[in-house]
């Protein structure tokens, strides 16, 4: 093995090596994702200073020495000339990169973050679950269908009369963070 490798040229060499510590970094870390483990953990260095789209991340890195080691190594291969090996490969290593970085923002943000975002109870209209006293007396609850899936919350009402469960009423706004203002539904 010693023997290859003094054998070999000087910039096959360096893209032998960048490419089996790129390659070593590229199994471990989809490894720690088969076993369930994040990546992060490992030390994810975060250049972008906190931003949604990280270009410059430890996986984005380890997938542009793969890239980049594996293309120039096949350049070399093919008969490439040393200048379009450098370039082909660091193009290709870039496209890698910015690849793994939007692929890692669109997944990052494509679910959604399960948190109740009461503005979006504003305007829907629900069914009394528990009853709710008049002219704010008395918190009662609401069931109501909110981001997809049916919640139970606290609200009130400014009726003059106290509202019963199964009255039909509309989500008029939001009287604190956490609690509904309810008006009767006109049929």
């Amino acid at each position: 093995m010693t023997e290859w490798f003094s054998s070999i040229d000087s910039l096959e060499q360096t893209y032998w090596i960048i490419t089996l510590i790129g390659s070593l970094f590229f199994v471990v870390i989809l490894f720690s994702t088969f076993l369930g483990g994040e990546v992060d953990d490992l030390g994810d260095m975060d250049f972008d200073g906190g931003i949604e789209f990280q270009f410059l991340s430890f996986k984005n890195i380890v997938g542009f020495v793969t890239i980049f080691g594996w293309t120039g190594l096949a350049g070399i291969h093919s008969g490439w000339s040393n200048n379009l090996t450098i370039i082909v490969s660091l193009i290709c290593g870039t496209v890698m990169m910015a690849l793994m970085a939007a692929l890692f923002y669109f997944l990052r943000n494509s679910g959604e973050s399960g948190t109740l975002k009461m503005k979006n109870a504003v305007g829907v209209v629900c069914e009394v679950y528990l009853p709710i006293g008049a002219k704010r007396s008395t918190i009662g609850k609401v069931q109501i269908k909110v981001q997809g899936s049916l919640r139970e919350l606290e609200a009130l009402t400014d009726e003059d009369f106290d509202l019963q469960r199964g009255n039909v009423v509309k989500v008029v706004k939001l009287v604190t963070d956490e609690l509904l203002l309810v008006e009767l539904v006109k049929s």
